[in-house]
C-alpha cells in the first residue's frame, strides 16, 4: 500500500469506472491507467465501461472491439451503449470527467443497502479553485446518493497524479543508450491546430541534427500537410522517424528515451513529467480561450523555484506552441537552455514524486464513510 491510513481502513473491493471518449486517447488513457493500477496494486475487481472501444484498442492491442464484454489485465471491460443492461453497481463508482451515468445505473446505486461511494473524477488542473473544490460533496437532488468531486493536481491538497508504484524503478532500469548520440531526439504528440509547420521549419534550418519521432494520427497528418509526406525522410537537419501507435508502457519508454517531448492533453502531459525530461505541452483548446488560465496556472506552479532566465524560456515556448506565434524564436531560446531545462524537469518530477499518488488518494477517500 502507498499510505498507512489506507491499509488501516476497510477497502471497497468492487469498482466501476465509466468513460466517454471525448479527447481521443486522453480520457480513455487516464481511465485505463487508473483501472490497471487499481487491479494490479490493490487487487480490486474493476469494471471499465467505455463508449468507444476503438480508442481503447490502440492502448491495449489485445482488446476485441466487436465484443460486448471481455476481461484483460484483471479488468472486466464492457462496451457502454445507450441501452444499458440491468447491473448491480460496485462499491465505488467513478464518473470520469462528468460523463453522466446511465439513469438505470444511478437508480440501481440508490437501491443498494449501502450506497456506493460515488466519485466525479475531474480534469487535471493547477488552478487554485480546484484545490478548494477537491473533496466537496454534492447530494443527489432526488435520490439518497452523494457525489464527491475529485480533482487531480500537483499539491498535497489535491487529488494527486496517476503514478504506478514501480514507475520510477522501471524508469531507472530502462537501458540508456550507450553510444554517444549525434543530435537530439524529440517526440511530437499534438492536436491538429498545433503550429507544426513553424516547428518543422525551425528544426530543418537549425544548427543541430534532430530526430523527430512521429506517431500516427493528427501529428503525422500535420507533418504530411507541411512537408508533403510523413514517411521516414531527412530534410536539412531534421530527420522524420515515424512509429506505430504504442501501448502505454511503450509510450512511457519513448518519453524516457527522447531529449525533449511534445505532449498534449492530460495523459501524455503527466507521463512527460514523470519522464523527468524537458517537455512542451499543448493544452486541450477550448472556446473563448477558456483553457488559457489553466495553462498559466501550471506554468506558474512549474516555474516557482526556477531561475528567471530558465522560467522565461519555459513560459515562452509553452505560450508559442499554444498560440502559434513566435515558435521559432521560442524554440531556439528553449533549446539554448536545454541543460537548465533538463535540470528543472528532473527536479519537478522528483518534487511530485514525494507526494502520494492519485490511486492511493482515491482508495483512502473511498475508505471513509459516505
Amino acid at each position: 500500500m502507498h499510505d498507512s491510513d489506507v491499509s488501516m481502513a476497510p477497502m471497497r473491493q468492487d469498482w466501476d469506472i465509466f468513460c466517454r471518449v471525448i479527447d481521443n486517447f486522453g480520457d480513455i488513457g487516464v481511465c485505463w491507467r487508473l483501472a490497471r493500477q487499481l487491479a494490479d496494486e490493490y487487487g480490486f475487481r474493476v469494471r471499465l465501461w467505455v463508449d468507444d472501444l476503438n480508442c481503447l484498442q490502440p492502448l491495449c492491442p489485445q482488446i476485441d472491439c466487436s465484443r460486448e464484454q471481455q476481461g484483460f489485465h484483471g479488468i472486466n471491460i464492457h462496451a457502454w451503449h445507450e441501452e444499458f443492461p440491468e447491473t448491480e453497481p460496485g462499491d465505488v463508482v467513478i464518473e470520469a470527467f462528468a460523463c453522466e451515468l446511465p439513469e438505470t445505473f444511478t437508480q440501481a446505486m440508490a437501491s443498494r443497502t449501502k450506497p456506493p461511494y460515488w466519485i466525479n473524477l475531474e480534469y487535471l488542473t493547477a488552478e487554485s479553485w480546484a484545490t478548494e473544490w477537491h473533496g466537496m460533496v454534492s447530494p443527489h437532488p432526488t435520490l439518497p446518493l452523494r457525489k464527491t468531486f475529485f480533482f487531480p493536481g500537483f499539491t498535497d491538497q489535491s487529488g494527486g497524479l496517476l503514478r504506478e508504484k514501480d514507475l520510477f524503478q522501471r524508469r531507472e532500469r530502462f537501458p540508456a543508450q550507450q553510444q554517444v548520440k549525434n543530435g537530439l531526439d524529440i517526440s511530437l504528440f499534438c492536436y491538429d491546430n498545433a503550429p507544426v509547420g513553424d516547428l518543422l521549419d525551425a528544426l530543418i534550418s537549425g544548427s543541430e541534427r534532430v530526430r523527430c519521432h512521429l506517431p500516427p494520427g493528427k501529428p503525422r497528418k500535420a507533418v504530411e500537410k507541411h512537408l508533403g509526406s510523413a514517411e521516414a525522410q531527412r530534410i536539412g537537419n531534421l530527420e522524420i522517424v515515424p512509429f506505430p501507435f504504442l501501448p502505454q508502457d511503450q509510450y512511457d519508454e519513448l518519453l524516457w528515451r527522447c531529449d525533449i517531448n511534445f505532449v498534449r492533453g492530460e495523459d501524455s502531459f503527466v507521463r512527460a513529467q514523470w519522464a523527468g525530461k524537458p517537455f512542451v505541452w499543448q493544452i486541450y483548446p477550448q472556446d473563448e480561450a477558456a483553457h488559457w488560465p489553466k495553462l498559466e496556472a501550471f506554468i506558474g506552479a512549474y516555474c516557482t523555484d526556477l531561475p528567471e532566465v530558465t522560467a522565461h524560456a519555459f513560459k515562452e515556448v509553452q505560450h508559442a506552441w499554444n498560440n502559434g506565434h513566435g515558435v521559432s524564436e521560442a524554440w531556439q531560446t528553449f533549446l539554448a537552455q536545454r541543460l537548465a531545462q533538463g535540470e528543472a524537469a528532473k527536479n519537478w518530477s522528483n518534487k511530485l514524486k514525494k507526494q502520494s499518488d492519485l490511486a492511493s488518494r482515491l482508495v483512502k477517500i473511498t475508505s471513509e464513510p459516505v
